[in-house]
This record gives C-alpha cells, sequence and structure tokens, in this order.
C-alpha cells in the first residue's frame, strides 16, 4: 500500500493543475485574460488562492500552460536527430509532423483561445519571452552538439534563424486560426509556408549539425 501512495498523490496534482488550468482558461476566454484574477480562478476551481500559484508561479502560466514543452522542442528534437540528418531537416520533419496532427505547440489553439491571446498585451508579451527563452535553449544545445567553443557564435546564430522561423510559422497559425479558418485549412497553409521558410534556409543550414 505505501508503496502506491506516492503514485495516488501525483495523480490527485496532475489533476488539481488541470483542473485549475480548465477553469482559468475558460474564465480567460469568457471574461479576458487582463481581466480575470488569481482570485476569480480559485473561486471557480474550488481551491484557495495559495493552490493555484504553488501550481501556477505567474497568471500567465495558466493560460500558456505548454509552455515548458514549447520552450524546450526544438532542443529536444535537435538533440534527437538520427544519423546523417541535420538540425534543420530534424526541425522541419517534426514541424510537418505537428502540423498534420494539428500541435497546439506550434499554434493550434481554437479560436477563442487564440483571440485570448492577441487581445492581451500580457499573453503576447509572455509569447514573446517564451520564443527567446526556446532560441537560447536551442542555441545550448546546438553548442553541445557541435561542440562548439564558448565564443563561437555560430550556435547562436543558427539557433535564431531556426527560432525566427518557427515564430514566423506560428504567428500563421495563430493568425489564421483568429481570422476563423479551420483546422485542416490552417495545417495546410502553414505546410506550405513552412516548405518555403525551411527551402529558404537550406543552402546555408542544410549542412548544419549532421549527426555522424
Amino acid at each position: 500500500m505505501t508503496s502506491t501512495n506516492p503514485g495516488l498523490r501525483e495523480l490527485k496534482k496532475q489533476e488539481t493543475r488541470q483542473l485549475i488550468s480548465d477553469h482559468a482558461t475558460r474564465l480567460f476566454i469568457e471574461r479576458g485574460f487582463e481581466e480575470t484574477t488569481i482570485a476569480d480562478i480559485a473561486e471557480a476551481a474550488r481551491v484557495a488562492k495559495k493552490t493555484v500559484t504553488n501550481y501556477f508561479a505567474r497568471k500567465e502560466d495558466l493560460a500558456l500552460d505548454q509552455h515548458e514543452e514549447f520552450t524546450a522542442g526544438l532542443a529536444r528534437t535537435v538533440a534527437a536527430r538520427g544519423v546523417g540528418e541535420s538540425a534543420l531537416a530534424a526541425l522541419r520533419a517534426a514541424f510537418m509532423r505537428a502540423a498534420a496532427g494539428h500541435d497546439p505547440v506550434i499554434g493550434f489553439s481554437g479560436q477563442p483561445f487564440a483571440r485570448m491571446i492577441v487581445d492581451s498585451p500580457t499573453l503576447t508579451a509572455r509569447l514573446r519571452e517564451l520564443h527567446e527563452t526556446r532560441e537560447e535553449a536551442l542555441a545550448a544545445t546546438l553548442t553541445a552538439e557541435t561542440a562548439a567553443e564558448p565564443d563561437d557564435i555560430t550556435p547562436r546564430a543558427v539557433a535564431t534563424q531556426l527560432g525566427a522561423a518557427h515564430r514566423l510559422l506560428f504567428g500563421e497559425a495563430l493568425r489564421l486560426t483568429v481570422e476563423g479558418h479551420d483546422n485542416p485549412h490552417i495545417a495546410a497553409t502553414v505546410t506550405r509556408a513552412a516548405e518555403r521558410v525551411f527551402d529558404l534556409l537550406e543552402p546555408t543550414l542544410g549542412s548544419y549539425a549532421i549527426r555522424t
């Protein structure tokens, strides 16, 4: 019995976290992010304000609750690339899979949620921070994967270009969602856009960080 308790406690924590997140998202969409308070969320979820802040250090994290996966995603993809695969090729393939799967991490969110983000100065600012954090994580991984010297600017330059490409494509997905297009249309549009973007990067980055 004792051995199962940690698992049960973890499950309860996950359920509580999801409950808080669900109520927060509903309130943000109904009232607007700026207008909704932590107290409102705690009341809706029937938990203490302290419980909300224990699970979510920042109010923005209640809305962008996949931020950890988002910021680590590009770096993880590059670190997991196959033999003979470049960083660009790995990221290109991963993006195409994500677009086909309507993955929220690349911008698929539904119109109410997307509009909530673009209407909130706080959330748009936080999203910019997350894009920057994602680029930094990618640069660190590229530095390690290519055994670059600490003062070598190349990994950071590459991460900036690859990060900018993903930032642009995320923005396209968000824009199309706000305009009311359905997911199949958005997926087809951003896939074509991604092909163009990655093709433009291919001459410069196609042979960079190929796993041997």
